[in-house]
């Protein structure tokens, strides 16, 4: 009989010649245990997805009350589902008041995808600005945007009238004319290893585009709900969106993403052609529940949640000091810690995760370590990690 090892090698579709191969059997808290009981701290959130830790108590109760009313029942936006109007509505309450309708789908790719339809339906135009180094997911409009020809050379054609420039070059914003839809950018940009916003860029992209008519599509599918120190990372560069994508942390663990626009911008799918966008399975009403629950916690513990995240931050930078780390890049509870070269970080990656760290590197920055952990984590626990990842580091760069 075959091991579930063999099995998951034979029959289930792989992404690389590598994968980890690490098998769990239980995850909770801060906290996910192999098959010999095992406690791996996860200190990426399974890519800051479990914002609130594994299995949060309020977010799983919440799915379990709503199983045992209705699960799936029909194509999204036909009809009223209580999960999905109160998330909405939550969501309206909370973002400024041009961020008011919402159209729920089921990760961040899918959230990308429909804010790029909208954005060309509501200006009619076709044009797009994206930029290099940034990544917004593996489906055939995400992968137009994605600013690196590695990943998007092998599956031309893409979509055409497609831009890329800079992150933080204001001379790229002449790329921004009359005939662009939307300009496509990170808050922060994650995998090119923690990239963050200079001298006002995103209030100069703010400004090009209402010179020119172009929307501003924000990705804060990474930096969503509470990772960077506020709720949403755009509360801090003065800036609002005219659509917003939303996935990761949104769900408390179940699959949930969303794209967020002024209701006049999102009326414009329901005409020429009605159903203009549509998904069978976004804003399933289980992760919409587990959405509302994640959400709640997270206004409700502000304090403790959101409001400690730089606090954290500084612990983290303070206990990570070491000679062989070349620079440490953050924007709250996300960090990048660059070394020389992929071949060290890998080697100290690997000794982390066999000392119960988890922990990985960056898609356009594989020199540098992930930290993004759960906003849950405590002092002692970022000590913990701390010294396991600069054991690792005394082991091969010393």
């Amino acid at each position: 009989m075959l091991t579930q090892r063999e099995l998951f090698l034979k029959h289930q579709a792989q992404t690389s010649d590598a994968p980890l191969m690490l098998e769990f059997e239980k995850a909770e808290g801060m906290y996910i245990y192999d098959a010999n009981k095992k406690a791996f701290m996860d200190i990426i959130s399974g890519i800051s997805v479990s914002n609130l830790g594994h299995r949060h108590p309020k977010v799983i109760q919440a799915a379990k009350d709503q199983m045992d009313k209705y699960t799936y029942l029909m194509v999204y936006g036909e009809y009223i589902q209580s999960p999905q109007v109160k998330l909405a509505n939550m969501l309206a309450e909370v973002l400024p008041e041009s961020l008011d309708a919402t159209f729920f789908v089921n990760s961040g790719s899918e959230a990308v995808e429909g804010a790029l339809k909208l954005a060309k339906r509501y200006t009619g135009k076709t044009e797009m600005v994206a930029f290099k180094n940034a990544y917004h997911g593996s489906t055939h409009g995400c992968l137009s945007m994605i600013g690196d020809e590695f990943f998007r050379n092998n599956f031309r054609p893409l979509l055409p009238g497609v831009s890329h420039i800079e992150y933080n070059k204001e001379e790229d914003l002449a790329f921004i004319n009359e005939n662009t839809a939307a300009v496509l950018i990170e808050a922060v940009q994650a995998e090119a290893g923690l990239i963050t916003p200079t001298n006002d860029f995103l209030k100069k992209v703010r400004a090009k585009c209402d010179e020119v008519g172009a929307l501003i599509i924000l990705d804060e599918i990474q930096t969503g709900y509470g990772r960077t120190g506020t709720l949403f990372a755009f509360e801090q560069f003065d800036i609002v969106p005219d659509i917003l994508c939303l996935a990761k942390g949104m769900g408390g663990g179940f699959q949930l993403g969303a794209f967020i626009s002024a209701k006049h911008i999102m009326d414009h799918f329901k005409s020429e052609p009605w159903l203009g966008h549509i998904t069978t399975f976004g804003g399933h009403p289980v992760s919409c529940a587990a959405g509302v629950a994640t959400l709640e916690t997270l206004i409700e513990n502000k304090a403790e949640l959101i409001d400690t995240v730089k606090a954290k931050e500084q612990l983290l930078k303070d206990n990570l000091k070491h000679p062989a780390i070349n620079e440490i890049r953050s924007f709250g509870l996300m960090m990048a810690v660059e070394f020389d070269n992929y071949e060290i970080n890998k080697a100290i990656i690997d000794d982390c995760i066999a000392n119960g760290i988890l922990t990985d590197w960056f898609l356009f920055a594989d020199n540098c370590l992930r930290i993004a952990p759960p906003l849950i984590i405590s002092e002692e626990e970022i000590v913990q990690a701390c010294t396991t990842i600069k054991n690792a580091i005394n082991k091969y760069c010393i």
